[in-house]
């Protein structure tokens, strides 16, 4: 009883969010949010519509795929139907009421999903030759597609998708670089709905087979409480340290990154904790949103699921590439990226004078450590891709673990009820993935169609002299502007596909794809992978940022701004990547991933310090820029600018030793 008294005083003197208004700032800047809550018997159809999702998904994981064509449209009808069923049209519009035109394109979703079903014998046999009915449902499938994408995952990569397509059809017209002899509407038709290269490629297929199922895995870690038992525990570690609420809220986005595919979901379920947390303790507004903002969407770069984009990854990059190979070689940017937001936040506590959380805001972590079994199906799965079973059977298992951990506690214990409304949630969180997927197999499937991604990449190059800074520097610039406003599944298979081409063009050239070196081409995609997630936090766009505003109540552009210059590691670890791919820990020993990573951080904790303008004392202008090159030198992977950056960091932090204030806090 006292222990609950105190929670909630503390809940109180922070002011946290309530339910309804965490919807609320969901539904203003994720599209994914923004669903219907239909009040009529209704519900209940919706609700054994997605439960029937959910199962169809576990029966294929557990007894095997149909075959890729039937597997996929059912998954996408599925996902279609209640697309239009929960997502109204327009935000104003009802939100307990569904519309007669939502039925009638809830309908052809269904038509659409099983049309594939029905016909399979006879398409199969086809070989591409289209019927009239084939040629109408293959219409009828891309402009559901369409919608779908603009409901449930917004406008931008609805009017990317639809540019590619008016690309295919008028190829001849473009300028000479981009040019090709252009498609009828058969052969778009027929690629699009009718092959395994447009909506029913690579992306809808990892949508139906791993995705759906850690978006299930996600969905039963939530109904055992960890998302609540991540704030607790990261208050446990972190609440106490210089500046202790920041910490606690780089801690907790970095937990939550493991269960969330959206970031600014993840600013709004933590971020209602940890913003008025910050606030009260005297953090500003803006620095306050940029903390949550920019840790937030650094969760979605976290292994080991990194925001299901690491199954894409998997797919795009093939050749025998296994899911732990992709997490793996995301662990030390991750770090990288954390690190360098923990130390600019504890640099700014430091110079504002902020301490930590006192004992009585702190909870009781006896309490919490007794709840550590929460996490355990996290570390299951990890130890289960490590020793090599399949990603699908991991996340069953990991299902399954959460089930039993849940039943050690009666608060955290899944009964049958709990454990169908697990199934259901995780099928609704699915829906923007399926169309997100969808959408973006079919600007997948217009760039292999028409080698758009080969002749990107050779203009790139070209335009950037063959030099390697100015091509990374135009792919960086490409990625962040195609990654605006898109989750981070579309935004990975939008980047891979238009601005990965350039790096692997330049680092491999006149190589075949076959021959290409691997560590080229996981370069490549983490590069673009990176700046396509830091779209959520740059200006203007900026929508992780934007959602911290509406929480902390600052300026969202200035927001903006802070949340770039915090998460200033993320402009600077893709370029390291491609310089030093030691990094990615392939084809490399103990010793030089320690070396690389130990002054990677060194060169992380100057150039914060510069970035902040504090590190024992307050740094003049001129020690600022001495401190930012000394953190570059060290950054850039070679020995003589390691030996140069040590050297200059170690001359800097004699000054400040020699001249720093007293009774500075240092912890």
């Amino acid at each position: 009883m006292s222990n609950n008294k105190k929670q909630n005083t503390k809940v109180n003197d922070f002011q946290e969010l309530s339910a309804a208004e965490q919807q609320a700032l969901l539904e203003k800047y994720d599209p994914e949010s923004n669903t219907r809550n239909v009040d009529s018997k209704l519900k209940y159809v919706i609700y054994f519509g997605l439960l029937g999702f959910s199962l169809f998904q576990l029966y294929t994981a557990i007894y095997g795929q149909f075959p890729a064509q039937i597997q996929r449209t059912v998954h996408l009808g599925f996902g279609l139907l209640f697309v239009f069923l929960l997502f109204p049209a327009r935000k104003r519009l009802s939100k307990t009421k569904i519309p007669f035109y939502d039925f009638i394109l809830g309908a052809g979703a269904i038509f659409v999903g099983s049309f594939w079903v029905i016909n399979y014998k006879r398409l199969v046999q086809s070989l591409g030759s289209l019927e009239t009915v084939d040629f109408v449902v293959g219409i009828v499938a891309i402009l559901l597609v369409l919608e779908a994408a603009r409901r449930a995952v917004g406008l931008p990569i609805t009017i990317i998708a639809a540019l590619f397509l008016v690309y295919a059809y008028f190829g001849e017209h473009f300028p000479a670089f981009m040019a090709h002899r252009g498609q009828d509407f058969d052969s778009i038709v027929n690629l699009m709905y009718f092959s395994t290269d447009g909506i029913l490629g690579t992306p809808l297929a990892v949508s139906s087979t791993y995705i759906f199922a850690f978006l299930l895995f996600g969905a039963f870690l939530v109904k055992t409480g960890v998302g609540q038992y991540f704030n607790d525990l990261s208050v446990a570690v972190a609440g106490k340290l210089v500046g202790g609420p920041a910490k606690v809220a780089i801690f907790s986005s970095a937990l939550q990154g493991t269960i969330s595919g959206s970031s600014v979901a993840n600013v709004v379920t933590s971020g209602a904790y940890t913003i008025p947390m910050m606030k009260s303790l005297g953090y500003k507004k803006e620095f306050a949103g940029a903390v949550e903002a920019s840790s937030s969407t650094g969760g979605q770069l976290m292994p080991p699921i990194m925001g299901a984009a690491a199954f894409l990854m998997v797919e795009f990059i093939g050749r025998g590439v296994t899911y732990w190979d992709i997490a793996k070689a995301a662990a030390i940017p991750a770090l990288l990226y954390f690190t360098g937001i923990w130390i600019m936040t504890h640099f700014e506590a430091k110079r504002l004078g902020l301490r930590g959380l006192t004992d009585d805001q702190m909870p009781d972590r006896k309490e919490i450590l007794k709840k550590i079994y929460l996490i355990l199906p996290i570390f299951l799965i990890i130890i289960l891709m490590m020793v090599g079973v399949p990603v699908i059977h991991s996340a069953l298992y990991g299902i399954l673990a959460c089930i039993v951990v849940g039943w050690i506690n009666k608060d955290t214990r899944l009964g049958p009820k709990g454990i169908l409304d697990a199934l259901v949630d995780g099928a609704r969180t699915a829906l923007s993935v399926v169309a997100a997927t969808a959408c973006a197999g079919i600007i997948v499937g217009v760039v292999v169609k028409t080698g758009l991604g080969l002749s990107l990449a050779t203009s790139l190059v070209k335009l950037a002299g063959g030099s390697i800074i100015l091509t990374l520097f135009f792919v960086m610039i490409a990625s962040l502007i195609l990654g605006m406003g898109a989750p981070t599944t579309a935004n990975y298979v939008i980047t891979s596909t238009i601005a990965a081409p350039a790096i692997i063009t330049l680092l491999a050239p006149d190589t075949a794809q076959s021959a290409i070196p691997l560590v080229v081409l996981l370069s490549a995609h983490f590069f673009v992978f990176y700046f396509g997630i830091v779209a959520d936090i740059t200006p203007p766009v900026a929508l992780a940022a934007f959602a911290a505003s509406g929480i902390s109540g600052g300026d969202p552009i200035k927001t903006g701004i802070q949340s770039s210059k915090l998460a200033i590691a993320a402009f600077i670890i893709p370029y390291m990547i491609v310089f030093s791919p030691t990094l990615l820990m392939i084809d490399t020993t103990i010793g030089q991933i320690v070396w690389v990573t130990f002054t990677a951080v060194i060169g992380m904790l100057a150039i914060s310090a510069g970035m902040i303008g504090y590190w024992y004392r307050k740094v003049n202008l001129i020690e600022r820029v001495l401190i930012i090159l000394a953190g570059l030198l060290l950054i850039y992977p070679e020995g003589y600018s390691d030996m140069a950056g040590l050297t200059l960091f170690g001359i800097l932090l004699v000054i400040q030793l020699a001249t720093r204030e007293k009774n500075v806090v240092t912890l």
